[in-house]
């Protein structure tokens, strides 16, 4: 077997252990308890009518929810299926096992109590309707893979009217850990984020975000060109000016020179290619990357699989290359941030996620990777690195004081104490559970 067959056979793999592990467990996620049950009496306490106490006391200040109950440590995973990673509109129930993958990253990773919640309309202002009365039970709402232009209603409604923050992990998570890939790589091939010419491979939601982040981040719109399926953004793209108020907006502040071309056309010369679009391998040509400058920055985000393979991208002549998978080198996955964003802004009870908290966010991620000698194949940390998640959290809660957004007020010291302890918590209760066989281990003959 070659070594490019190796890579594939490894990049099937998961696909193929996922249809036998998921039926095997019926489910990744459940309900324990955290309170003692030390005999039957107990329930008194833990219900009528001793809970009767901490309810009024919340009646009567509606603060005392977050002492009395889990609510800050809540979170809502919310989708209604029509954008699925890369597999489309599938439906709430086809996407139901993403959901549930996110809640078992939020609680390992993060220490985030989160629950999984399809809902079956696809109406935007009933998910905004629904995500609004969810709010006295959830400390924040993680929007997911919900289609666009209505994600970003969705999310710009729910920001402006929800009392607890809400974002979508499609728009702000994948911009804040693209953005700290990004700074590392620019790092290594000794380039400046104001220079350099950038391509957007794919518009949606998600590359809308990366670049409005970018952009805050220091990179200059004008050497900025992005690409939808039609071809370039450009100030005469009138089809877009009604439905895409977000792409015209960068048809308008994007492309100086106003280049009218097909992707293939736009990628010539640039310093650096983000692609999160229709699913590959072969969506991005090998003569394509071979096209761009010297030292070229790659990044291929499609889910389940990328434009390009990263081998492919190489032999094309990429430096560097990023993908959003786990089984690839750099990983530039949303997994890296929103548990520690989360954990940041749920510690310090902040009333909204900022772009400046996600800036703070991506910051902290490319500092933990040069910290531990990064290079062309390690632009940021490994899920494994868990130190990387009280890091972030800490920059994302000091940033949230630093705006005045949040409730609570810790010291850098603090803030670190808190989130590595609720963390640790979380995998050593996992980690518990499967010693003790409360979750089983798969058979041999099954993986």
């Amino acid at each position: 077997m070659t070594d490019t067959e190796e890579l594939k056979r490894k990049a099937e793999q998961p696909a193929k252990d996922a249809m036998k592990l998921h039926p095997f467990y019926k489910g990744k996620i459940g309900i324990t308890a955290k309170c003692c049950i030390r005999d039957f009496t107990d329930f008194a306490i833990w219900y009528t009518p001793g809970v009767a106490a901490p309810c009024m006391a919340i009646h009567e200040n509606i603060e005392e929810v977050f002492k009395h109950t889990n609510k800050s440590n809540f979170v809502a995973v919310i989708s209604d299926g029509t954008r699925v990673l890369g597999l489309g509109d599938i439906g709430p129930e086809a996407g139901l096992p993403v959901m549930e993958g996110k809640a078992i990253l939020f609680k390992y990773l993060g220490g985030v109590d989160a629950f999984p919640i399809c809902l079956d309309t696809k109406d935007p202002d009933e998910i905004i309707n629904i995500s609004l009365a969810l709010q006295p039970t959830f400390g924040g709402i993680n929007l997911e893979d919900i289609s666009q232009p209505k994600c970003f209603k969705v999310l710009d409604t729910l920001r402006e009217k929800a009392r607890i923050p809400v974002w979508h992990d499609d728009q702000q998570g994948t911009a804040a850990v693209t953005l700290a890939g990004l700074i590392n790589a620019l790092k290594i091939v000794g380039k400046k984020i104001e220079d350099v010419k950038i391509v957007s491979f794919g518009a949606g939601a998600a590359n809308i975000a990366i670049f409005r982040i970018i952009i805050a981040a220091g990179a200059t719109p004008g050497n900025i060109i992005m690409c939808d399926s039609k071809g370039t953004l450009h100030k005469e793209r009138d089809d877009l000016k009604e439905k895409f108020k977000e792409k015209w907006h960068f048809c308008q502040t994007t492309n100086k020179n106003q280049l009218k071309a097909e992707p293939s056309e736009a990628i010539k010369g640039a310093d650096v290619l983000i692609a999160l679009s229709k699913p590959g391998p072969d969506t991005i040509k090998k003569e394509w990357i071979s096209s761009m400058a010297d030292d070229a920055i790659v990044f291929t985000c499609a889910n389940p699989t990328p434009e390009i393979w990263p081998w492919e991208a190489k032999e094309a002549g990429a430096r560097i290359v990023a993908t959003g998978r786990s089984d690839f080198p750099n990983q530039v996955n949303n997994s890296l941030g929103f548990p520690g964003i989360f954990r940041g802004t749920l510690d310090v009870m902040a009333t909204t996620i900022t772009d400046e908290m996600c800036i703070a966010a991506a910051y902290e991620i490319a500092k933990c990777a040069e910290d531990k000698g990064f290079h062309e194949d390690y632009l940021v940390p490994t899920m494994d690195e868990w130190d990387l998640y009280p890091r972030e959290a800490v920059a994302v809660g000091l940033k949230a004081i630093e705006q005045g957004v949040a409730r609570l007020k810790y010291t850098p010291e603090e803030l670190y104490q808190i989130a590595e302890t609720i963390i640790k918590h979380s995998r050593d209760e996992i980690n518990c559970l499967q010693e003790n066989e409360f979750i089983q281990m798969p058979p041999d003959d099954l993986v």
